[in-house]
């Protein structure tokens, strides 16, 4: 079984138990210096106290992470240009990719735009890395014969409802992520088995989402609170994934042919919609909505693909 452990204590003191070049994936989302309040701590330093703070812990990142290893960092605006300039020229990692996280409720604003996105900033240790697209396609809008339709690149703009208060998985933390987002992380950027580190894990979404994903995962916390929080959120039962992104829910048009179809459909269940719960008999209703009835594979095991690319 896979090692799945939450460590209490500073993760700049944590990282030096953490063996140079071992673990293949890094999530962090460090405190943003806003003010929060966490507990035991609040997140507020002086400005340049808070980039020796982020210059300290990358540092630690870039040597634990092997050559083939990936980190994905959530920040605010005011630091992530901070940040990306250490990851770029001070610690010379490879820049992958800038992804906005667009929510649809958020803090609202009367003297200016009520902010929607969090960013996050993708790099890699070498330019020789882990991404496994065919585990993060999202389906295509439209059915064409060129089309792969295995799915399409998400893009860098991903959409997840926060975990709003009513959900049941909604944890006592005031910056929970949604496990749908941590999930696409944890596909592309590593393969089952292999180690992941969240050196912030505060509710601990990366823990159980490797859990369910089959990857070892450490984490760390300060606050011993969330520490027993994680422990216990990792004894629940797993029903699905908190969150979607809703791209996956959607049928393709133009399916016309039947038996084009009914293989696109089955296969659309097998590739996109594992651990979501709700969320295949919500497609089957939207193809009986869009095409006239269900497909007959509903109840049977989906096939395996051969009229369409896996490219």
């Amino acid at each position: 079984m896979n090692r799945i452990e939450i460590l209490q204590g500073d993760a700049l003191e944590l990282f030096d138990d953490i063996a140079t070049q071992s673990v293949d994936l890094i999530i962090a989302d460090p405190p943003y210096n806003l003010g929060k309040d966490y507990g035991n701590n609040h997140d507020l330093k002086g400005f340049d106290e808070y980039l020796d703070f982020s210059r300290r812990w990358l540092s630690q990142a870039q040597r634990v992470l092997k050559p083939t290893g990936t980190l994905y960092v959530f920040m605010g605006v005011r630091f992530i240009s901070y940040l990306y300039d250490i990851l770029d020229r001070q610690l010379k990692m490879f820049f992958n990719s800038w992804i906005c996280w667009h929510y649809t409720q958020g803090m609202g604003r009367t003297t200016g735009f009520s902010p929607r996105h969090d960013d996050i900033l993708m790099f890699n240790k070498s330019a020789k890395y882990t991404f496994n697209l065919d585990a993060v396609r999202v389906p295509q809008k439209y059915y064409r014969t060129r089309n792969n339709m295995r799915g399409a690149n998400p893009g860098d703009v991903w959409k997840f409802s926060h975990v709003h208060y009513c959900n049941a998985n909604r944890q006592n933390h005031p910056t929970q992520k949604p496990e749908g987002l941590i999930e696409r992380m944890v596909l592309a950027s590593s393969d089952a088995g292999e180690l992941v580190l969240d050196p912030f894990s505060g509710s601990g979404t990366t823990l159980r989402v490797c859990q369910q994903l089959n990857r070892a995962c450490v984490g760390f916390e300060l606050n011993p609170d969330f520490v027993q929080m994680t422990k216990d959120r990792l004894q629940q039962p797993f029903t699905g994934f908190d969150s979607i992104d809703e791209r996956l829910e959607r049928v393709p048009r133009d399916l016309r042919d039947t038996a084009i179809r009914e293989e696109y459909l089955a296969n659309h269940v097998r590739w996109f919609l594992q651990n979501r719960n709700g969320s295949v008999e919500k497609f089957l209703e939207s193809v009986a909505k869009m095409y006239g009835d269900k497909p007959r594979f509903a109840h049977t095991k989906t096939v395996q693909p051969s009229l369409f690319s896996e490219e």
